[in-house]
């Protein structure tokens, strides 16, 4: 009979300690949890223990208990190689319990890899004081103390270098060569972050001004190069340089007369923008709040950038790097970023100073110091800068400002003026060439150009026919010209006498004569018209007695009209002109840049071509449309002949000295037009080898890493290609080898084309074979999931490119990590590969799998329970006809049987591959077979060994 209690105040009592223990349940009791950290540390699940531990340290009222928790949690935070936390949570515990040798010694690993070792020595000198036995201890304290030594004798060493290198550069009289050897010293020193210390704390910045008080050239440069390696990465230390030298110092330096000091002198101002911008990732700890907030110093640089644009005593380099300072980090860099507020205040205070650059005419009197490349670099900032805006009201805005610029410099009274406006119109056609487009459809300005052109002055014709080429860039537009304009470009051809009006007129005439691009059908001028003005073009290219900014507008010319085939073949043919075209594309002036690559990709025929399906060509014809035609020399062994042609003249060099132009005029749209000319010159492997001899494998890594999605993906391809084929160390020579493997990876990914995938995997598959380094950043660059998907890839090529690249991967410790993993079918995948039928396939899986059982001993067990066919796989590979795959067969075997594994070699030897092995290995030596017959003897004897099989022996 069970008696049941009504006492009421029972029930409460056992109310209440359900409620409680349901409260521990869901709020974690801290001993409890701390335990659960404990588990999850020793199974090496950092994360989940961090998060158990910071639970735990919630509820938990016991002082001792959270010394313990803080002592593990810092633990933790080592692992994690967050050593501030790892500092911070190791005090915690100390402040608790001084004598706590754990954290003592937590805490000392953590301030040693902080750098901070004076502070490490005191508490391993703690640690050792309590456990003087502990050889540990000994060995830290002995080892910190040898490091200190060694940095404080460093640190005097360097002190006195320093002194010494400042005085032999302020000597007047000291020997040139040493000056110079002093100053590469200071430079090298000043990029070490420990040596620009030195400097900063030697007074070294007061010292560099000194030298750029000289006003001696080579002075001034050593002395701005070591400021750019002090300000490097070092957010205090660069506003500390800002404060003490002054931003308007720094402008007066890079507005010198010399390109080499105007270029050091951007580079420092890029290193202290980078710094002060998020490039310092140091961890200050509690000195954070002594670097102060960077947005005053940023705002005074750039109105002080914005100030140099429009003054006259800035000379054109100083110019130059100033707008290109502004148009690298005033825009924002990405799409997403939503802040643009630094494009509103630079277009509010800066951009009449812009139009200003750009409406500039250097033959008139009293303008701007500009270089060949000023004007171009502002119209590139001036489209930047519109792309920025968001709204149609900040577009709107912009216009105004333009609108209101250019009208207030028309005065039909002075013509000087008048052509400031329209030289304006011109920057901004090839800039925002909407808003420039607006400018020119208002009242009066096209009828201003006209009147211009009949000028007589050659000044005024020149920035007139220059606006009309610019103006004519969409097609409607050139259509108008075509009707009202050639008539007027022909009479200025035949009439002037100047070479630089008649070429401007000329390139007005292809621009509008190639107005029908590629397509054979829409010829806008006569049959051989086009050929004509490129043969003029190619003659005023190879004339070296003309000027190098007039024959620039020969390659203009020639980027129009090898739209048309028959020019495109002619132009290659005449190697000359090729020559003299490559020779301009390596001069300082960059604005020949996007000409000549336009001119390559027509050339080359690499730009996208629409599909054209014949149903839709016949439906097209049945209604009366438009149908494109193709050029018969736009046929595929016509394209090849070119890029040979091209090759043999030297385009690669050329290319290579294109993409390395440090200037904003090389746009992320040029460099795709770059990357796709790579890309046709490496189609056929048998040219590799010339683009890597002439500097081309190096010339495409950065156009792979940035620019257009498509560009990137054109330059990574062309990479893959020549990675696949050729000797990285001469591909790739020094560090820029690592820099491969990400564009490489990226083509691996499913959105992208099959030919991609197969040509990144090729390379991957040579970069993998080369070192161990590789192939660890191969695993960081998360290439291992991508490689295994395409081995379940049903093309046979791109599965087989892939398991010849894990293959070569397998090698790698952290690849056999992962597959000694429990929860994934790697391993069972290379099993199953090894029973296919393609052989090549079969060489490649065998291989991979030989290898990681070779490593690891685990994997010949783990083989046998991923899938139940393994033993048939095993003996249809030991019993094949190719000696490769044989070989390889065999050796997993023996593997197998070497692995401490007793049962699986008895399961091994009883089965039918005892049979196969004396078969291979009793056959009489063969060349061509020695390989498997040599495994399998050696697999004999291994058996023996482990007294599995007796060795036969017959009666006496």
């Amino acid at each position: 009979m069970v008696v049941i209690d009504t006492n009421p105040e029972y029930d409460t009592v056992l109310h209440k300690a359900l409620i409680t223990k349901e409260h521990k349940l869901k709020m974690g009791d801290p001993v409890q949890l701390k335990d659960e950290g404990n588990k999850h540390f020793q199974a090496g699940d950092i994360d989940k223990a961090i998060e158990c531990y910071t639970n735990a340290l919630k509820d938990c009222m016991d002082k001792k208990v959270q010394a313990v928790i803080y002592r593990n949690r810092s633990a933790c935070y080592l692992k994690k190689e967050s050593y501030a936390n790892a500092v911070s949570d190791a005090s915690k515990a100390i402040d608790e319990d001084a004598s706590d040798i754990k954290a003592l010694f937590r805490r000392c690993q953590a301030l040693e890899k902080l750098g901070k070792l004076d502070m490490a020595f005191k508490d391993v000198q703690r640690c050792a004081t309590i456990e003087p036995k502990n050889k540990t201890f000994l060995e830290t304290l002995r080892r910190l103390g040898a490091e200190i030594q060694a940095k404080l004798k460093t640190t005097f060493s360097t002190d006195s270098r320093v002194q010494n290198m400042f005085e032999i550069l302020l000597d007047d009289e000291m020997d040139k060569e040493k000056k110079e050897k002093a100053a590469n010293n200071l430079i090298v020193l000043s990029r070490e972050d420990a040596g620009a210390e030195r400097i900063f704390q030697n007074n070294g910045v007061a010292l560099l001004m000194n030298m750029v008080e000289t006003g001696k050239p080579e002075m001034i440069l050593a002395a701005v190069r070591a400021l750019s390696g002090m300000c490097t990465g070092h957010k205090a230390r660069a506003m500390a340089i800002v404060n003490m030298v002054g931003v308007d110092k720094l402008c007066s330096i890079m507005a010198l007369d010399n390109e080499e000091i105007a270029l050091a002198t951007c580079n420092l101002f890029q290193c202290i923008n980078d710094s002060l911008t998020g490039g310092d990732t140091r961890d200050y700890g509690k000195e954070a709040s002594l670097v102060l907030d960077a947005s005053k110093d940023l705002k005074i640089i750039l109105l002080a950038l914005l100030e140099m644009i429009a003054n006259k005593r800035v000379s054109g380099h100083g110019r130059d790097q100033a707008l290109n300072l502004l148009t690298k980090n005033v825009p924002c860099k990405d799409i997403k970023e939503r802040d643009h507020s630094r494009t509103l205040f630079t277009i509010d205070h800066g951009l009449k100073k812009i139009l200003k650059v750009c409406g500039q005419v250097p033959e008139l009197p009293d303008q701007l110091p500009l270089t060949e490349n000023t004007q171009l670099i502002a119209s590139v900032l001036l489209n930047k800068l519109y792309d920025d805006l968001k709204c149609d009201p900040e577009r709107a805005n912009f216009k105004e400002i333009c609108d209101e610029y250019v009208k207030s410099k028309i005065d039909p009274n002075n013509m000087d003026k008048t052509l400031h406006a329209i030289s304006t119109i011109s920057g901004l056609l090839q800039g925002p060439f909407e808003v420039g487009n607006s400018l020119v459809g208002q009242q009066g300005v096209m009828e201003m150009m006209v009147a211009l052109c009949g000028s007589e002055r050659d000044v005024d014709q020149m920035v007139a026919v220059e606006a009309l080429i610019h103006a004519s860039t969409k097609m409607s537009r050139a259509s108008f010209f075509i009707t009202n304009g050639v008539s007027l470009l022909k009479d200025i051809y035949k009439k002037t006498k100047s070479e630089k009006i008649k070429i401007r007129a000329l390139v007005g005439l292809c621009k509008l004569g190639s107005a029908g691009g590629d397509d054979y059908s829409l010829r806008q001028f006569a049959e051989g018209s086009t050929e004509k003005l490129a043969k003029q073009c190619r003659k005023w290219l190879c004339n070296p007695q003309i000027d190098s900014k007039t024959r620039k507008w020969a390659i203009e010319g020639l980027a129009y009209l090898t739209n048309d085939a028959d020019v495109k073949d002619d132009f290659v043919e005449d190697e000359l002109a090729l020559k003299a075209m490559f020779e301009l594309a390596k001069s300082r002036d960059k604005t020949i840049l996007y000409a000549v690559a336009c001119t390559l990709v027509n050339c080359t025929n690499s730009y996208d071509k629409k599909e054209i399906i014949p149903e839709l060509v016949q439906l097209a014809k049945f209604s009366k449309q438009h149908v494109p035609e193709q050029h018969p020399k736009d046929k595929k062994d016509f394209i090849e002949k070119r890029v040979k042609r091209l090759l043999k003249a030297g385009v690669v060099s050329a290319l290579a000295v294109m993409v390395k132009a440090d200037s904003a005029i090389l746009t992320n749209q040029t460099k795709e037009m770059l990357a796709r000319v790579f890309l046709a010159l490496a189609e056929d492997p048998r040219d590799r080898g010339t683009i890597v001899a002439q500097g081309g494998g190096k010339a495409l890594i950065p156009l792979a890493l940035e620019g257009t999605e498509k560009g990137k993906v054109k330059a990574s391809f062309a990479l893959a290609k020549i990675a696949a084929v050729s000797n990285p160390e001469i591909a790739f020579p020094g560090e820029r080898v690592y820099e491969v493997i990400r564009p490489l990876v990226s083509l691996l990914h499913t959105d992208k084309e099959g030919a991609e995938n197969y040509e990144a995997l090729r390379g991957l598959t040579n970069l993998a074979g080369f070192s161990e380094k590789l192939r660890i950043k191969m695993v960081k660059e998360k290439a291992l999931p991508e490689i295994e998907n395409h081995m379940f890839e049903e093309n046979e090529k791109i599965q087989l490119a892939a398991t010849e690249c894990m293959c070569n991967l397998v090698t790698c410790k952290e690849v056999q990590a992962r597959y000694l993993e429990d929860g994934n079918d790697k391993l069972k995948l290379l099993v199953l590969l090894c029973g296919e039928d393609d052989e090549k396939l079969q060489i490649a899986a065998a291989g991979g799998l030989a290898m990681i059982t070779a490593a690891e001993k685990k994997l010949c067990t783990k083989m046998t329970h991923v899938t139940v066919q393994w033993l048939e796989i095993l003996q249809k590979l030991c019993l094949h006809t190719n000696p490769s795959i044989q070989h390889r067969g065999l050796v997993i075997v023996f593997n197998m049987l070497s692995s401490d594994n007793f049962e699986l070699a008895k399961k091994l030897i009883e089965s039918e591959l005892l049979e196969i092995l004396s078969v291979i290995g009793k056959a009489e030596d063969n060349p061509k077979r020695q390989d498997p017959i040599d495994v399998a003897r050696t697999c004999l004897v291994k058996a023996m060994d482990l007294g599995l099989i007796k060795p036969f022996t017959s009666p006496s």
